[in-house]
């Protein structure tokens, strides 16, 4: 498969979703889903810059901080932070699981696999994402064409990690790295839509980037001082700047008006503007080449995500009223 045949699949396949969502939800839902689906983008293509100059912890410092320090100030002005501090365990809990683990993970696999390949890895939240509401009682999840998605999903994971792993083009481990990201992406929008609907969005946000500035900064204190001894480049520096007040400050704010407006499952595939964003920075910007397993993997990842995630109401109503069906004898 070439690179124009690829460009045409994403192509194809995103004006597909783009017609879908049009008829579910807002113009301002759709603006917004697609505005934050760009900026997530490009986080790949600014880490494979910044780890030329940069150890990890001292990427996710710096990120979280430089995000901390642009929305704390306003949320603690707007008295936002109170709210947030009352559901602090919940607040903690999402701040792990979208920040303290995968940006350390993704990074950290960055050093040793293309900024591409993990974008593509990370569409691997959505089915991740439906998985688990249905386990939560999402009855959708469980519709016959959802199950397919999820099977389709896991066989182009296989097919993309072991295509390459038996070839020699990839290591294992860099890819369960992100795979254990990709988990944390699908747990975190499921607390956050969880939180009481009165405690604000900054507040929240602004709260966690500031507990894990805390929880990195022993460790930025060791890194830190020995990168900027190593002079980084103004690239480097700037990759990081850009991290940290849009990918992190300004990303977010916009992220978690999407869950609001479209529920944390269809926010997951925030991962399919992710992915294009991510293939074309890296194969255009950086050079990165596109293995035989990203060219079998892709498609059934892709398709797997997009069956495993479309809402079926016709079958939840179904299997709502099965379930409430009283037996005529006992």
């Amino acid at each position: 498969m070439k690179t124009g045949t690829v460009t045409n699949f994403f192509l194809w396949h995103f004006s597909d979703r783009f017609l879908y969502y049009a008829d579910l939800v807002s113009r301002k839902a759709l603006l917004l889903f697609l505005s934050v689906g760009t900026i997530w983008g490009t986080p790949y293509f600014f880490i494979a810059i910044a780890i030329e100059h940069f150890q990890t912890p001292s990427i996710v410092f710096l990120r979280v901080f430089l995000g901390a320090l642009i929305l704390m100030p306003i949320a603690i002005s707007r008295g936002m932070i109170i709210p947030a501090l009352r559901v602090w365990p919940a607040v903690l809990a999402f701040a792990v699981l979208e920040m303290v683990g995968p940006w350390f993970l993704i990074t950290e696999a960055e050093r040793s696999i293309s900024s591409s390949l993990a974008g593509l890895l990370i569409t691997t939240v959505p089915f991740i994402a439906a998985f688990l509401v249905g386990l939560l009682g999402d009855k959708a999840a469980w519709h016959p064409l959802t199950i397919l998605g999820l099977v389709l999903g896991f066989a182009g994971v296989v097919s993309l990690v072991g295509i390459d792993v038996f070839s020699g083009d990839l290591v294992l481990t860099p890819v369960l790295m992100m795979l254990a990201a990709a988990v944390g992406y699908a747990v975190a929008p499921i607390i956050a839509n969880r939180m009481p609907s009165d405690v604000p969005t900054l507040g929240v946000i602004a709260l966690s980037l500031t507990m894990v500035s805390v929880l990195y900064l022993p460790f930025a204190i060791v890194s830190l001082p020995q990168d900027i001894a190593q002079g980084p480049t103004l690239e480097a520096w700037g990759s990081v700047l850009f991290l940290g007040a849009v990918c992190s400050a300004l990303a977010f704010v916009i992220f978690f008006a999407v869950i609001r407006e479209i529920g944390p499952a269809r926010a997951s595939l925030i991962t399919y503007v992710n992915l294009a964003v991510a293939v074309v920075l890296g194969v255009v910007f950086l050079g990165e080449q596109l293995t035989t397993g990203v060219f079998v993997g892709l498609p059934l990842v892709v398709a797997g995500s997009y069956l495993a995630s479309r809402r079926r109401q016709a079958f939840v109503r179904k299997k709502l009223r099965k379930d409430q069906e009283i037996p005529e004898t006992l």
